[in-house]
């Protein structure tokens, strides 16, 4: 049953119901990505900070000696060339010595009791500062975000199945209540390692919560409103970034940050009481055939939309009698999961080319951050650059996509992508500083742009039995990209170079897969696996208009206008109407045969015979 034609209209269409629906589904983008971006908080390494200066290093006749504070760290922590004082380690004196110059026989050895941070990024603490994550241990850094990408990663592809299964309201109560009580067992976690699995765990659980009402709210939109619907979300999600260094200096403590950034969570836990707030997808429920669980949730959309009148009797009859003759009464609900692809090849096609250029996305962003990072050693230069670019993303993607459509700009981004990043992977020994700022700021926006259709392209073009799944499979790649940031650090940028080789050739060759990609400008979501693997690829340019219904794959030649078999059909239906008695009229055939052109010719030739003979 076509839902975009015969359903949504009846039901209201995108009417004051869902509208409200859809504004209450931006929420969880702000509290998602609270949660997300403020791992960046957590983890970051204090600019200056070094080894407290121990005394049992130090002869008895050094600490009867009045100096200052700087005299006393220059004689007790090592000056590397450079970076200042060293990070790692102490000078130990021989036990009888009473000479502290420079020139006396001193020992390096590593820090014995700690280190002095600096505050970094508004906090007096963070995850680094509170365990000593420094010198030898810095790997556990990279390796918390590695952890924290990975339930991410998990999420995506549990909860988004679950979607397919439970309902896109279930799996976002779920995730809403869980990720809520893992954020407030983080505030309380006493050691690095269960820091590392309660972020694990709650990251499962976010992921759920971004994925669930990404969908829900494209689900209640039309085609011309979903673009700008999805955009709104991008940019409660920048407004959350840009929030978080204010909240970070106001809490000052990583716990209570921590705290902060859950309670937006604990709000969403009020979708569990109010159900109108965030019902059921409609579309989910008629597409796994739940009969009696999609009337009422049309009648409840109908009804609030306001489409019917007060004195009706029942409200959209025409529209479930019509669900009635549709389906029978003994139909059984039937949910899809992500095993289905196996069965499918232009659905999976789809899902692994948007997976392709969303790892694309997010992955090729280490490179030119980075280059963000040796501009400028500003902390927050480079965030705020970050969250620049992705609002000019977001602006770019709103006025372009619905002019030029998705497949267009998907590739746009895709090209220049992929041509800043060789660029700077050619020239940056060449070119001057400022030049390789301005090419890292035009790759990370279009880098962004990249990521962000990605995500919506692939909601709209995957089937809604099999959406929860296979969007958490493309988001997942996602998430693997972001990873390889942290990868490598693992590494001290040891392979860094081969990164940027190994992503710029990715961007080029994604351009190729573009192109295999159909269009959803303006067209319905599927629905049906069947209408998953109908859609089809148009032309890359516009004038080629009689192409536009060609398949994704195995064309068919277009048939002529003159069909033979047709022709024969139409004649014989004509012959057996024109002999049928059961007619109102009959043509009257008459009883003695009628001449032919032979016949005609030899009555002719009787009488000039037979005056001949005369």
């Amino acid at each position: 049953m076509d839902y975009e034609a015969k359903v949504f209209p009846h039901s209201g269409g995108y009417g004051r119901y869902n509208r409200l629906v859809v504004t209450f589904s931006w929420f969880p983008s702000f509290a998602v990505m609270m949660n997300l971006f403020s791992d960046v908080f957590y983890t970051a390494i204090p600019d200056a900070y070094h080894c407290k200066p121990d005394p049992r290093l130090l002869p008895p006749a050094f600490l009867l000696t009045n100096l200052s504070k700087a005299a006393y760290l220059n004689l007790t922590v090592p000056w590397v060339n450079g970076t200042g004082l060293s990070h790692c380690e102490l000078y130990k004196y021989p036990p009888n010595s009473s000479d502290f110059s420079e020139g006396v026989a001193r020992e390096r050895v590593s820090c014995t009791k700690g280190w002095d941070y600096a505050p970094v990024s508004g906090l007096r603490s963070n995850f680094v500062t509170e365990w000593n994550l420094v010198c030898s241990d810095y790997w556990k850094i990279p390796f918390q975000h590695i952890c924290f990408m990975t339930g991410w990663i998990l999420g995506y592809i549990f909860i988004g199945s679950l979607c397919d299964w439970l309902g896109r309201r279930q799996g976002f109560l779920l995730s809403v209540s869980l990720s809520s009580l893992f954020g407030v067992a983080v505030c309380l976690s006493n050691s690095a390692v269960a820091f590392l699995l309660l972020r694990l765990s709650q990251g499962v659980m976010l992921a759920g919560v971004f994925l669930s009402s990404y969908i829900a709210r494209l689900e209640l939109c039309d085609p011309p409103r979903r673009l700008m619907v999805a955009m709104v979300s991008g940019f409660f999600a920048i407004f959350a970034e840009l929030l978080l260094p204010g909240v970070a200096v106001l809490c000052r403590d990583w716990p209570v940050l921590q705290a902060v950034t859950t309670l937006p969570l604990l709000v969403l836990i009020s979708y569990w009481c109010c159900v109108s707030l965030f019902p059921e997808s409609p579309r989910w429920l008629l597409a796994t055939a739940q009969i009696p669980q999609v009337k009422r949730s049309l009648q409840e959309f109908s009804t609030r939309n306001g489409v019917c009148l007060p004195d009706e009797l029942f409200p959209g009859e025409i529209l479930l009698s019509e669900i009635d003759s549709v389906f029978d009464e003994d139909c059984q609900p039937r949910y899809y999961s992500i095993l289905e692809l196996r069965r499918t090849r232009v659905i999976w096609k789809n899902c692994l080319i948007l997976s392709f250029t969303l790892l694309i996305g997010t992955g090729i962003q280490y490179c030119f951050t980075r280059n963000l990072h040796m501009s400028s050693t500003n902390f927050y230069f480079g965030y705020f650059v970050k969250i620049a670019t992705g609002t000019l993303a977001c602006v770019f993607i709103c006025f372009t996509v619905n002019h030029f459509g998705r497949r267009g700009m998907l590739l746009l981004s895709a090209i220049i992508t992929g041509l800043s990043s060789l660029l700077l992977l050619a020239l940056t020994q060449y070119l001057q500083g400022g030049l390789v700022l301005v090419l890292s700021i035009v790759g990370l926006l279009f880098s962004q742009a990249l990521a962000m259709l990605s995500v919506f392209f692939a909601c709209e073009v995957m089937p809604t039995v099999v959406r929860g799944g296979c969007l958490g499979l493309v988001l997942a790649a996602g998430c693997v990209g972001m990873a390889a940031s942290s990868l490598m650090e693992l590494q001290n940028n040891g392979g860094y170079f081969l990164h940027h080789v190994i992503f710029a050739s990715f961007a080029v060759l994604s351009v190729l897969c573009i192109m295999l990609l159909p269009e959803s400008k303006r067209k319905p979501l599927p629905d049906s696996l069947k209408e998953g693997e109908s859609q089809r690829r148009p032309p890359l340019f516009a004038s080629q208009v009689d192409r536009v219904h060609l398949p994704l794959l195995c064309p068919r030649p277009q048939l002529s206008e003159y069909n033979p078999d047709n022709y024969s059909r139409l004649v014989s239906a004509t012959r057996k109407m024109l002999t049928n008695d059961s007619l109102p009229y009959r043509i009257a055939v008459p009883t003695h045969r009628l001449l032919s052109d032979g016949d005609a010719q030899g009555q002719e030739r009787e009488p000039l015979t037979e005056a001949s003979q005369d």
